[in-house]
């Protein structure tokens, strides 16, 4: 294409930049050819003019479409330049938190300075087995190429890190390393993927320290060769390592370490095995404080020191090997501190006593003076003599610093070797995986002899690259058949040649350090001379003379000269070295024994070897020449691999996390050959795609005519019509490949047509949306028009109807004010009329009342003046008798006084007068007495009458008031008499109310106390009531808070059953996956030790030999010595690991033993106690049994004399009717013959009363002492009566009872004492018992009220709330004690009650079987004697599900059941499970038979067996699956048949008398149930086998349709699937394999819960494998692959629902899964949405949220990416969710499964055995 198309306006650029070296820009303006700037618009608006050089005309470069922005791969970009590749990897390290990206062939890793979650174990399983295509960029994605390339290929292969400083070497070698150890395993040889990893530790502790770039920077270079056997397995590894930095070990700069192993030796001083050292803090020796920064943040140096030390146990090396290593280290720390005193110019001492001198050469063993001296001193040698010369202090601490070197280049060398040793294996190896961690290219201010090497190392590193990628396009344009023409890349070879070729750099070093007296100066002046003007790549500063400047591939280096020399001659003072070989010290010897063996065991380490014919000193080679040969051999090495290479970038020099400085970035992009590749790439066709991919992205392009079935033409017309110039692409046979800018015109085409398309849908849905908008308004019009009509009209007719109801108002109105109107005068006449009529009453009644009033007046006037007449007569009338009266009264006075003056008078008067003066004195007193007292009230009726005077004055008062307003309320009287008359007839009336009303309200009163007595006590019953719900509720609120943390500590409970079931099923799988690698271990032993017996074949039965842990106890003692021996015996062959392994395991498997033959001994002992009280309870159990024998012997006696008397009878009748005719009745013989019967008749009634009373009385007695006691079970009846034939009576009983009836009784009795005896004895016994379980009791409660007396103690210290809760404590402990006791009780009587039922069905059993035979000998007996014959008739025969076999069988009868079965042929037309109920049918037959053995050995070879099936074929599914519903059902059918009453219930009454009987099998139940889980594991990893290779490519890959969306481009790496062709993994192929799965298991019969949890099994694995891979695959992050996923999920959601397995749980874990294409779907802008989103993806951890939207990525133009701020956004809102930070989901997990118990309802009697198994030799019974 012309500049004109792609520089026209709105085209995007790079323009130069000197801060951010590239700055994106627009065109504001189109590019016509000539124009000298060009006009663009930066980012922030600003317009600039850019030059464009006249000369060159080179335009700035083109940015790439946003599409293409962020892919995994550079190569994928379509302009190819070093902006993009700068956008590129900026876009994906900040905005994505990408820190992997490819380059072509190359991996770009920029460290990140922060921990990343994407090393785990999950992560390395999900790029195990993938195509590096397939996946993002990663370091496991380039260790599993070349790990799969190997295996492929067979070819050894090499992964080449490189980087500077900091940029993550170190640790992007270790996680490949990590990766191969993982995914491999060691082969024969224990621990070794450990050992290579346990490697890192100790070389980063000896040769990585801190500098200002990296806190834990190599200072060595490293080569690992990891070894893998013909299984690709490792077998060792071996290290090499290149120019160790030794001059760091005496010298470091501000703010740099010295090697760690220093640092964490000083931080370990405090221990004692360090205490020798006598060190102390690193700031306390020269060598560790000259950098004055000890510490380094976040890293603990004692934890690293045990890291260290555990890392060098686990290689084998020993506790003393370390302690030397440590110790020569602390010497070297107190070698430092060694202080050199100078004398003089060139004299120098160190003082005698010197304490560090002294530590020094204590810790290496040498003489103190001979090593001052000789650091003072040096000796030269002459060709004639020898002299010793001091050194000056300059150069003695020259001299000690280079020993200390010297002595630490020795120590690591030897430590690399033993590493070597160490990862050294007797195993052949077949190929290798190298792992180069080595410097990259380092420019400083001051460059010195370690830069030089580095960048010689580099140019060589960089030059095999270029070559090798220069191979590859070479090999690309090959295969594919293309013309192509030689690329120019840059060539390094005359730097390469400046450098090693003859008189190079290195030869002229190695020449001037053989001069004698040669300098850094005369060799710089040298290389000034030789190669100034002879090399392009030499140059020379301008102002200086020693220095020299190389141009490298990166850049120019300017190297200072000083120390060239000295750094390459690496000289030591000899006489020092031979101080250090006198010591008594073993290690410092080991390591300077012979120099000249250590050189040549170094030159072989090397690979290097030397010329014969040399001297020692001719064989000391120069550094720089060791480092040639070293990087030739390494380089030769390289060559003959498939190399991998790792680029490690610097993002910045702050150390700061996700921050990149772009011009460092791009200096970095320089040096490692970054750029050179996308040059050399951009240089022919980068962009390359198949035709199938070119036709599914730019189907767009295309018309429906040119679609060709031909997809290479289609892609070929298309292109011919798109892109004119033919130069620009080529067709492959394969491929399309196009130059640089090809892809994005065709994306900007595509975009072009996608952007017209789109407008023309805009176009037209805009169309519709009119129309369909005017439509609606012109329907919205009309109906709005027609009801406005009908509003009006209703408002009109609304208005008529209130005109009409308005004048109707109206007349009513004036009708009603009219009424009104005349009612209101009507009204007012007849109230005057009323009140005139009223005014003239009361006029007439006034005066009438008037005159009433009148007449009273004149009546009381005239009464008045009548009494006024009758008291003044009658007061004239008094006067006068009281006038007369006193005039009598005078006369009679003076008569009186003559009298008394008479003598006799007085005489008369004197008589008694002083008794009546007495009386007349005492009646004064009184009188004055009363006077007084009269006084005193008259004095208070005084003042009372004053009182009452003054109150009767007020009222006098009142009264005149009242009396003048009477007067004036005179004129109201008749009103107010006729008021008051009236208020009297109210008052009246209200009395009457009143009374009622008092009566009433004195009921209402009484009513009122009798209600408030009962609510008040109501009241108080409810307030008691309110207290005891009170107290109620906060006992319920107790009990609830109880209940929730009962119910959380239930689930807490349910979760660790779950959690502990699953670790339980775990190490279950794991000790049975470790006894099958124990039993091939042995079987190997036993090949190797008996190599004669190798060639035979093993046969099926020693599958017995994989017994259980069970069945393991009880096999016999002798079988185990054997096996120990054996053991023993090949043992003798094997490695020490696997020697230890191997006794522990014995140890272990010794220890089960102990306690299971322990167990076996107690089961044993318990046995035979409880046969010694059956056989007890046996013969105790006989008692009524032999009472009915003995009546039954009793009534047969009587028959046989019965039968004897008929048949005399009948013989005498016969005889007599044989003489003529029968006797006729009253005869004589006829009377004879009824007598005869009768007497018989009476006697043989009275005998059967006799044997009826005599039986009835024992049983009767025995049945009242044992009824409802325990007794009854050991009383023993066992009457030992003989028949009457075999008694020899006695005179003295036939005397005493013919019959013997007599001797019967008094046997009877003496058995009866027998058994009252026992009976006391028994009571005996039981009493005691009680009486000890009281005395415990009493003893508990003794404990108890101690208990609770130092309870009350406490507690009456404590508070009050205190108290309370420390009483309810203790109360619930002892309920829950209490309750524990209980169940534990409740347990033991549940088995003893189960026992007991078991014994009594024995029992009923053994009855029953000798009644059986007692009948059948009594028939016998009967038989002997009969009359005539009897006729039998044979019963049908029942069978009783039991299968018997021989004793011996059992290896016959497994190998047609278990080890040559096929399932196909059973599962089809046979019952489900046939052979686990023909396997129950045997156990069933031995359990019948009681052979222990026979149970024993059939359930024990029945697990080998079946252990063995799944060993050898454990890889078939439909195996793995019948097996595990066998083995199922087989356990399923003990517990069904065990005779549980729990389990009796679902049993039909057959299946319950078919229960076993003999034998308890609880402990062989959990022993299948444990085989059963680990059968379904084997049947999950087989399934997962399956799946695995079906899951990607159909949830993922899969596009149901093509070309809607199309794919982007991929780059170089293209992944493996690709679009759809025949035979590609769809939706419903998976389905399609599932469907199989199900229906192969429900064949087998399989329960149908088991089926759920394997469903749900698959679907997990489903789900994570699928979730896994969208999370590692950024080109799967998209909205139309989320829509997919949700579709595809939709399809299985509908295949649970076919198979109704909705509630088996698997819906939920495909949950993340939904929830992440949701995710991708969702709008991710606004707050809104982030909250939509943490509330919507509940089932996924915040960083699987995160890295989703940090992954999404647009496949079309019209998508946008996720912004920055809306992930922190998302982040903030998810910083409080407590949750894992793993990000992958486990694809190993598997759920704990559960065995629920299934009732089979098949009748084992019912069961037919196929002739098909060759099962003859079993028989039902």
């Amino acid at each position: 294409m012309a500049a004109s198309e792609l520089y026209s306006k709105y085209a995007r650029v790079w323009l130069p930049d000197a801060a951010e070296v590239w700055r994106p820009a627009e065109l504001i303006k189109d590019y016509t050819p000539g124009d000298l700037t060009l006009t663009v618009q930066l980012e922030d608006g600003t317009e600039v003019e850019h030059k464009i050089d006249p000369k060159t005309n080179n335009l700035p470069p083109l940015r790439n479409p946003n599409i293409l922005v962020g892919e995994n791969d550079l190569t994928a970009l379509s302009y190819l330049h070093e902006p993009a590749v700068l956008h590129n990897l900026k876009v994906r390290f900040i905005d994505s938190k990408l820190i992997y990206t490819y380059c072509g062939i190359v991996l770009v890793a920029i460290n990140p300075y922060e921990s990343l979650p994407i090393y785990e174990a999950d992560i390395i399983n999900a790029y195990s087995g993938q195509n590096m295509g397939d996946m993002d960029p990663h370091i496991f994605a380039v260790a599993e190429e070349a790990y799969k390339q190997m295996a492929r290929d067979e070819r050894n292969q090499s992964i080449i890190v490189s980087g500077e400083s900091g940029a993550g070497k170190t640790v992007s070698a270790k996680y490949a390393m990590r990766y191969f150890a993982t995914v491999s395993c060691s082969s024969g040889e224990a621990n070794v993927e450990e050992k290579v990893l346990a490697s890192s530790p100790i070389m980063e502790a000896l040769g990585n320290a801190k500098t200002t770039r990296n806190d834990n920077s190599s200072r060595f270079g490293k080569y690992i060769e990891i070894g893998f056997d013909r299984k690709l397995c490792i077998t060792g590894a071996n290290m090499r390592t290149y120019l160790l930095e030794k001059s760091r070990v005496v010298f470091q700069a501000h703010g740099e370490r010295n090697y760690h192993i220093f640092y964490q030796l000083c931080a370990s001083s405090h221990l004692p095995e360090f205490k020798a050292f006598k060190l102390g803090c690193a700031d306390d020796f020269h060598y560790t404080n000259q950098g004055h920064s000890p510490v380094i943040d976040g890293v603990d140096d004692a934890k690293e020191m045990c890291s260290t030390r555990r890392a060098f146990s686990l290689l084998g090396i020993s506790e003393s090997d370390q302690m030397a290593i440590y110790q020569i280290l602390a010497a070297i720390l107190h070698l430092s501190n060694v202080e050199v005193k100078e004398q003089s110019a060139d004299r120098s001492n160190i003082m005698p006593d010197n304490i560090h001198l002294l530590v020094f050469c204590e810790l290496m063993g040498v003489p103190c003076e001979e090593m001052a001296h000789w650091l003072c001193h040096r000796k030269l040698k002459t060709t004639t003599e020898t002299f010793v010369k001091t050194v000056s202090k300059m150069s003695a601490v020259n001299g000690r610093n280079a020993l200390a070197k010297h002595i630490y280049s020795r120590v690591f060398c030897r430590i690399v070797d033993s590493i070597n040793s160490a990862l050294k294996s007797t195993v052949k190896q077949r190929s290798f995986i190298g792992v180069l961690d080595i410097y990259g290219f380092e420019t400083f201010d001051i460059n010195s002899f370690e830069q030089f090497c580095i960048n010689y190392a580099n140019e060589k590193l960089q030059q095999q690259f270029n070559m090798h990628v220069f191979k590859l396009e070479q090999e690309e344009y090959m295969k594919e058949e293309i013309p192509w023409t030689l690329i120019d890349f840059y060539d390094n070879q005359p730097c390469i040649d400046l450098i090693e070729a003859k008189l190079g750099v290195l030869d002229l070093l190695d020449e001037e350090c053989k001069m004698p007296k040669g300098s850094d100066d005369t060799w710089a002046q040298k290389l000034y001379n030789t190669l100034l003007k002879q090399k392009a790549h030499f140059d020379k500063p301008r102002l200086s003379n020693r220095a020299f400047i190389i141009h490298h591939f990166a850049d120019e280096v300017e190297y200072q000269c000083e120390g060239f020399l000295e750094k390459n001659k690496d000289t030591v003072n000899e006489e020092q070295i031979n101080v250090l070989k006198k010591s008594k010290f073993d290690l410092l010897l080991k390591l300077f024994e012979d120099d000249g063996k250590a050189t040549s065991s170094s030159n072989k380490r090397t690979g290097v070897t030397g010329r014969a014919g040399h001297t020692q000193k001719d064989n000391k080679k120069t550094v720089g020449l060791q480092f040639r040969q070293s990087l030739h051999l390494l380089m030769d090495t390289l060559n003959a691999t498939t190399p991998h290479y790792v680029r490690c970038i610097k993002p910045n020099d702050d150390k700061a996390s996700f921050s990149m400085d772009p011009v460092r970035a791009v200096q970095q992009l320089r040096a490692c050959g970054i750029l050179e590749t996308i040059r050399i790439s951009a240089a022919g066709f980068p962009s390359r795609w198949t035709y199938q991919e070119f036709f599914s992205r730019y189907r767009v392009l295309m018309k429906q005519k040119d679609v060709l079935p031909d997809r290479k033409l289609t892609c070929k017309n298309l292109l011919e019509k798109l892109i004119k110039d033919q130069d620009q692409y080529q067709f492959g046979k394969n491929k399309i490949f196009f130059r640089a800018g090809q892809v994005a015109y065709l994306e900007k085409l595509r975009s072009d047509k996608l952007r017209m398309a789109c407008v023309r849908i805009q176009k037209t849905i805009r169309c519709w949306l009119a129309r369909k908008k005017y439509l609606r308004m012109r329907e919205s019009a009309v109906t709005i028009q027609r009801y406005v009509r009908g509003h009006q009209a209703r408002c009109y007719v609304k208005f008529l109807r209130r005109t009409r109801a308005a004048i109707v108002i109206q007349r009513t109105v004036r009708m009603w004010v009219m009424r009104r109107r005349y009612q209101r005068q009507r009204s007012a006449a007849v109230t005057i009329q009323c009140f005139f009529r009223a005014y003239m009453a009361k006029k007439q009644y006034f005066k009438m009342m008037f005159e009433q009033k009148a007449v009273v007046i004149q009546r009381w006037v005239r009464g008045w003046l009548a009494r006024q007449h009758y008291r003044r007569s009658v007061a004239a009338i008094t006067l006068l008798q009281s006038c007369v009266r006193r005039m009598r009264a005078k006369k009679s006075l003076k008569k009186l006084k003559v009298e008394a003056r008479s003598v006799e008078h007085f005489k008369k008067l004197n008589i008694g007068m002083e008794n009546k003066i007495l009386q007349l004195q005492h009646k004064i007193n009184e009188q004055h007495k009363e006077n007084r007292e009269l006084s005193e009230r008259l004095t208070s009726v005084e003042k009372t009458q004053a009182l009452e005077r003054e109150r009767q004055s007020r009222e006098t008062e009142k009264l005149h008031r009242s009396e003048q307003e009477a007067r004036a309320k005179a004129k109201k009287l008749p009103s107010l008499l006729e008021q008051l008359s009236f208020l009297q007839h109210e008052l009246e009336n209200t009395r009457r109310e009143k009374d009622v009303l008092e009566e009433q309200t004195k009921v209402y009163t009484e009513q009122t106390q009798q209600v408030v007595e009962e609510l008040n006590t109501k009241n108080s019953l409810l307030n008691s009531e309110k207290d005891e719900l009170n107290k109620l509720i906060l006992e319920q609120a107790q009990q609830l808070t109880e209940i929730k943390t009962n119910t959380e500590i239930t689930k807490q409970m349910e979760k660790d059953l779950t959690e502990e079931r699953s670790r339980y099923q775990s190490l279950l799988s794991e000790h049975l996956h470790l006894e099958e690698q124990h039993r091939d271990l042995k079987e190997e032993m036993d090949i190797s030790i008996s190599p004669s017996k190798s060639g035979l074949s093993r046969t099926d039965s020693s599958y017995s030999s994989n017994s259980s842990e069970f069945s393991q106890s009880l096999c016999s003692s002798e079988g185990e010595d054997s096996s120990i021996q054996t053991e023993d015996e090949s043992q003798l062959t094997v490695d020490l690991p696997v020697l230890l392994k191997l006794q522990r395991k014995v140890k272990e498997l010794e220890q089960d033993k102990q306690a299971l033959w322990q167990q076996l001994d107690k089961r044993e002992e318990a046995r035979h106690e409880k046969a010694k009280e059956v056989e007890k309870q046996r013969t105790v159990g006989r008692a009524e049994l032999d009472l009915e024998t003995l009546k039954r012997q009793e009534l047969e006696s009587e028959n046989k004399k019965l039968k004897q008397d008929l048949n005399e009878l009948r013989k005498s009748l016969t005889s007599e009717n044989s003489e003529g005719t029968p006797p006729a009745p009253d005869s004589l013989p006829y009377n004879v013959l009824l007598e005869q019967l009768s007497s018989s008749n009476e006697e043989l009634e009275m005998r059967k009363d006799e044997v009826l009373l005599l039986r009835s009385h024992m049983v009767r007695q025995e049945a009242l002492k044992h009824k409802d006691s325990a007794l009854g079970e050991g009383v023993n009846l066992d009457l030992d009566i003989p028949s009457f034939k075999d008694i020899d009576r006695s005179t003295d009983i036939h005397t005493l009872n013919e019959d013997g009836e007599l001797w019967l009784a008094y046997e009877g009795l003496k058995e009866t004492n027998r058994i009252l005896e026992f009976q006391m004895q028994e009571q005996e016994r039981v009493r005691s018992e009680k009486y000890r379980k009281l005395l415990q009791e009493v003893n508990k409660l003794k404990v108890e009220k101690e208990q609770q007396e130092k309870l009350l103690a406490q507690s009456l210290l404590l508070p009050e709330d205190a108290r309370i809760e420390a009483s309810l404590k203790h109360e619930i402990t002892r309920l829950t004690n209490e309750n524990l006791e209980l169940l534990e009780h409740q347990e033991k009587q549940d088995k003893i009650i189960r026992k007991l039922k078991k014994q009594l069905k024995l029992y009923m059993k053994k009855v029953e079987d000798f009644e059986a035979g007692a009948q059948q000998k009594n028939k016998a007996s009967v038989t002997s004697t009969r009359v005539r014959a009897v006729n039998i008739t044979r019963k049908e025969k029942e069978y009783q599900g039991m299968l018997e076999y021989r004793e011996g069988d059992e290896g016959r009868l497994l190998k047609n059941v278990v080890i040559d079965l096929k399932p196909r042929g059973v599962a089809v037309g046979l019952i489900p499970g046939l052979p686990a109920y023909i396997i129950f049918m045997c156990i069933r037959y031995a359990d019948n038979v009681n052979d222990d053995q026979r149970v024993s050995a059939l359930l024990n070879s029945t697990i080998s067996s079946i252990k063995g099936v799944i060993k050898k074929r454990g890889d078939d599914l439909e195996m793995v699956s019948f097996w595990l519903a066998n083995t199922c059902r087989l356990m399923h059918c003990l517990k069904q048949y065990s005779g549980d009453e729990v389990i009796m219930t679902h049993n039909s009454p057959k299946q319950n008398e078919q229960c076993l009987t003999n034998f308890e099998l609880s402990e062989y139940q959990q022993v299948f149930g444990d085989l059963s889980i680990q059968i379904y594991r084997q049947l999950m990893k087989c399934m997962e086998e399956i799946l695995q290779p079906l899951i990607v490519a159909s949830m993922l890959e899969h596009e149901t349709i093509q070309g809607v969306l199309g794919s982007k481009p991929t780059g170089l790496r293209k992944r493996s699937t690709s679009f759809p062709e025949e035979g590609a993994v769809t939706v419903e192929v998976l389905l399609q394999r599932l469907g199989l799965f199900h229906t192969t298991m429900s064949q087998h019969g399989m329960d149908s819960e088991i089926i759920k949890q394997v469903v749900r099994q698959q679907f997990y694995i489903i789900s994570a494998v699928t979730l896994n891979n969208l999370l590692l695959r950024k080109d799967m992050c998209s909205w139309s692959k989320g829509l997919q996923i949700r579709y595809n999920v939709w399809q299985l959601e509908e295949w649970l629902a076919e198979r109704e397995l909705v509630d088996c749980g698997a819906k939920e874990t495909l949950e993340p899964l939904v929830q992440a294409a949701q995710l991708l779907q969702i709008k991710k802008k606004t707050d809104a949405d982030a909250q939509a989103i943490c509330n919507m993806c509940n089932a996924l951890t915040t960083a699987q949220i995160v890295k989703v939207l940090t992954l999404y990525t647009p496949v079309i133009e019209f998508e946008e990416r996720v912004s920055t701020s809306f992930i922190t956004t998302i982040k903030n809102l998810l910083r409080d969710r407590v949750e894992t930070s793993a990000l992958m989901m486990d694809t190993k997990k598997i759920f704990s499964i559960t065995l629920p118990f299934t009732p089979s309802t098949v009748a084992l009697e019912t069961i037919q055995i196929p002739a098909s198994l060759n099962l003859g030799f079993l028989k039902r019974i």
